[in-house]
């Protein structure tokens, strides 16, 4: 891992302006110009992200506008997610030669120390799909009941959610990772925004209610945002042993976005 690294710690923004931005340090990196980041931040108004690969129209764009939420699509894969109470993190990197899961792991087990210093037991675990495919095609399923890798879960329930995708020239391999910490249960509202019969949406929001947790459920209280993502940024620097650049202005290295 490189030994300096950048760290943001974000306000909250519309959906696009936070894919943009997480993007937009993947690219930089990929031109030349950039630094490997972690990027923390919130989303306002809520949004549904879609990934990459999704076909927007299985979802309600204009139940989406009814209820002042955005829709937007993710530069990286996955299914869909609802960006509500939560907590995201966004890590751009290069890759130094590794896979794409020995990344995904390395950047999981930076997460898991983080959510133990902020006093979440979590473990990094393998995990299955949980059932069959409710529709014929399967990217209609939400990120948090459909995933089949190492996850990051509380005693049997996944807490964080995450997509990948690489970009790559002849020169360089550049990872974007970013996924959603959730503090809060608004996220298992998701398949209200499906177009998909009333008995298929129930079941999907059954299966959240089931194989999901969040922080607020887990410490009993509402999580301090600031808090936890002193306690991310913290975990990245002690399991990856990196520093974020403290001789720059803490002003340039640690960024509060309006």
């Amino acid at each position: 891992m490189p030994a300096r690294w950048r760290c943001t710690i974000a306000g909250a923004l519309p959906g696009a302006a936070n894919m943009e931005r997480d993007e937009s340090l993947a690219l930089a990196l990929l031109a030349g110009t950039g630094a490997p980041t972690l990027r923390l931040y919130r989303w306002s108004p809520p949004a549904v992200s879609v990934g990459f690969h999704q076909d927007l129209a299985r979802f309600d764009a204009e139940r989406c506008a009814a209820e002042g939420i955005d829709l937007v699509r993710r530069p990286t894969g996955g299914r869909a997610i609802l960006h509500a109470e939560e907590l995201t993190y966004c890590v751009a990197m290069e890759t130094g030669g590794h896979g794409v899961m020995a990344v995904y792991d390395a950047i999981s087990r930076a997460l898991v120390r983080g959510l133990r210093l902020f006093g979440a037991e979590t473990e990094l675990v393998r995990s299955q799909p949980p059932f069959p495919a409710l529709y014929r095609d399967d990217a209609s399923i939400p990120c948090f009941s459909s995933s089949a890798r190492h996850e990051i879960t509380w005693r049997g329930r996944k807490l964080v959610g995450s997509a990948q995708r690489r970009y790559t020239t002849g020169e360089r391999d550049v990872v974007l990772q970013h996924g959603s910490i959730l503090t809060g249960a608004a996220h298992r509202r998701l398949p209200e925004f499906v177009r998909a019969s009333a008995g298929a949406r129930a079941r999907l929001r059954e299966d959240l209610e089931a194989r999901t947790t969040d922080l607020g459920a887990i410490i009993g209280t509402t999580p301090d945002p600031g808090e936890l993502a002193a306690c991310v940024r913290r975990g990245f620097e002690e399991e990856w042993g990196i520093a974020f650049d403290h001789q720059m202005p803490e002003a340039s290295h640690v960024q509060q976005e309006d």
